[in-house]
């Protein structure tokens, strides 16, 4: 076929060019053709054509584009273009152009028609399908082996067809190949519509986004624990299970060999191993801390929190291998909230082997992990509350029954002491006993919370004064006394309690050296007598009173915290009704400080100092004492009658009323 071009003013008689037909380059071929009546294309005006050719013969066009429908027909001999049409030749010269580049485009590129057959295709259509000959005339999903259609558009070239607007989709290979189709319709009056549908192979995209939501799911996996399995599993159980489970994933779906885990232990900034696989054992029991400077790149990412690619491990100050033959590392941190928990490490024996996309996929895994392990962590703490909880229950329910055993007993002993040494020797064992109850509720207590998930405040280092201190409450109101019980023992504290002053005095009488008291706590009004008048007679029992008064809403008439002030209540040992626990602690512990500073001081000046003096009461404040109310300071001694009490009053009487004493 032959494109003609009028290259000289023609001659009107013989409709030729100047110069003869040679100009024009028509063959032998060319003319037999046109004598056997093969077609010419003529873009122009008809009447330039050289010579007769019979109008059947001629298929005018306005346009190059108009050609490509022409040229279809295997009749066209050739294409005749006028000299007017002549700048239409650069057109024809950008087709051709622009065909050199679609057929070498990275892209595969394909023209179809509008039963979906392949017009044209370009090389790296034909190099992703296999093909070695032309596709022309065959179906374009044949040339692609028939892929599975994932959508957004089941029917990307029909609804481009039908609508005249560009549609895209995805097609899945059999050999799990993924490209993405884009047509878009190509639409001139003059001929029929086609499509251009150009082809991107992004399977290492979609692999990339399968292996993110693998990820993902996995990462939701780590803390997915059924009820069934938190009932059943202990803390170490979990702990391995997560730690598998990491393992798993990072082995399986990352395809990571040489891993280690560490924690960060915020107090002391040491980095504890939790995982290690692949590890050289002295590596994994290297101790490392979260500090830039000679602790590896895991001690700096710890320190830094941000993640670190080490491309080549002998260029690379900052790293200490975990394997003899590591090459190159990456190292990124557990980050929840801002705050680094640990580091995730990874080598290989390559180097250069991990790139941007392992940083990515470990980076979005390590949140993962750090979740896991908060959640654990939460549900250890959880654990922890409720074994707690049950154990305060357990021994709420006792504390003031056992409070009433301690009161009888030590009400008993005191009638029994100097008459029967066998009597008081069972009592002082019942109290030890009934003592023991209720250390031992809260000793198992302890042993059913886990250790790494103890309770806020249980074993505060803020208040490690108070575990193990005996504390001695005296209030008539029962609700008073099991606050107490519960405020003060959650921090060790070993609490008793008394209704009134009387029994108050017994408790201090009736203990040993191994169950003093080290807070005596009590109301300023008591049924038998105030708060102050408790604090003189407990002077006659104790070298020093270490006493909290209570007071509500700072109601004291008989200005007993006043008088007691005067005789050694310290200025901060009054706590006023309702008060906060924090309150109640800060008094308790000045009150413990106080007591230790003076067990010094008299400690310094026992040999000038009486073992048993104590403040000297107020004659006008403390009321005529009682038989079981102001007991001669000796152990075992009976109290003194008083000759203008009366009868001799029970066991448990109160003191006789005095006309001067305010009985508050």
């Amino acid at each position: 076929m032959d494109f003609l071009a009028e290259d000289y003013i023609l001659d009107e008689t013989l409709k030729s060019p100047v110069g003869g037909r040679g100009s024009m380059n028509r063959s032998a071929e060319s003319t037999q053709n046109v004598t056997t009546h093969r077609k010419l294309i003529c873009i122009g005006d008809p009447m330039t054509l050289p010579g007769d050719f019979p109008e059947e013969d001629v298929v005018v066009v306005d346009g190059s584009i108009a050609v490509v429908d022409q040229l279809e027909d295997p009749a066209i001999d050739g294409v005749w273009i006028a000299r007017d049409k002549l700048p239409e030749v650069s057109e024809l010269r950008g087709i051709s152009q622009s065909g050199i580049m679609l057929r070498d485009m990275p892209e595969g590129v394909a023209l179809l028609d509008t039963e979906l057959r392949v017009l044209w295709a370009n090389r790296r259509l034909l190099k992703w399908a296999g093909l070695t000959e032309s596709p022309v005339g065959m179906s374009f999903y044949e040339v692609l082996s028939n892929p599975e259609i994932m959508g957004p558009d089941f029917c990307p070239f029909h609804t481009a067809l039908a609508t005249g607007d560009e549609s895209n989709s995805t097609l899945h290979t059999e050999d799990s190949r993924y490209f993405q189709v884009h047509a878009a319709p190509m639409m001139h009056p003059d001929h029929s519509r086609q499509l251009v549908v150009t082809v991107n192979d992004i399977t290492e995209e979609i692999l990339q986004q399968q292996k993110l939501a693998a990820i993902h799911n996995a990462g939701r996996e780590l803390a997915d624990l059924r009820p069934s399995e938190i009932f059943m599993m202990e803390v170490d159980e979990r702990i391995d299970l997560l730690k598998e489970n990491i393992r798993h994933y990072l082995s399986d779906l990352l395809n990571f060999e040489v891993i280690e885990i560490r924690l960060l232990e915020q107090a002391t900034g040491t980095l504890m191993p939790l995982l290690s696989v692949g590890i050289d054992q002295d590596a994994a029991d290297r101790q490392l801390f979260a500090h830039p400077q000679g602790n590896g790149v895991t001690g700096y990412v710890a320190a830094s929190g941000v993640s670190y690619i080490c491309h080549d491990v002998i260029n690379d100050p900052l790293f200490i291998p975990g394997v003899a033959n590591s090459r190159s590392s990456l190292t990124v941190p557990l980050m929840l909230h801002d705050q680094v928990l640990g580091t995730i490490n990874i080598e290989s024996p390559d180097v250069n082997a991990f790139g941007d996309a392992d940083l990515q996929f470990l980076e979005i895994f390590s949140r993962d992990i750090a979740f896991a392990l908060n959640t654990l962590e939460l549900l250890v703490a959880q654990k922890a509350n409720t074994a707690q909880q049950s154990c305060d229950a357990i021994h709420s329910a006792v504390a003031l029954p056992v409070d009433e055993i301690l009161n009888d007993a030590v009400n008993v002993m005191e009638q029994y002491i100097g008459h029967s040494g066998e009597v008081t020797d069972r009592l002082r064992r019942v109290l030890r006993n009934a003592r023991d109850i209720k250390q031992t509720i809260q000793q198992i207590g302890q042993r059913m919370t886990p250790l790494e998930a103890v309770p806020v405040g249980h074993q505060s280092p803020c208040h490690t004064a108070l575990r193990g201190k005996r504390i001695l409450v005296v209030d008539a109101d029962e609700q008073v006394r099991e606050d107490a019980h519960e405020l003060l023992e959650r921090y060790g504290c070993i609490v008793e309690t008394a209704h009134k002053g009387d029994e108050a005095v017994l408790m201090v009488r009736g203990s040993d050296e191994t169950s003093t008291y080290d807070v005596i706590i009590s109301d300023i009004k008591l049924p038998d007598y105030s708060g102050y008048q408790l604090m003189l007679k407990l002077g006659m029992l104790m070298d020093h009173v270490p006493m909290v008064l209570m007071t509500g809403f700072g109601y004291d008439p008989g200005h007993s915290i006043v008088k007691a002030r005067q005789n050694g209540l310290h200025a901060k040992g009054v706590l006023f009704k309702p008060f906060r626990l924090d309150q109640l602690v800060d008094v308790v512990k000045t009150i413990l400080e106080d007591a230790e500073d003076k067990k010094k001081t008299l400690s310094a000046d026992a040999p000038n100092a009486s073992p048993n003096a104590g403040p000297t009461p107020d004659p006008n404040a403390s009321p005529a004492p009682g038989p079981n109310a102001a007991p001669a300071p000796g152990p075992n001694a009976s109290p003194a009658p008083d000759p203008n009490a009366g009868p001799t009053p029970g066991p448990n009487a109160g003191p006789a009323p005095d006309s001067n004493a305010s009985n508050e």
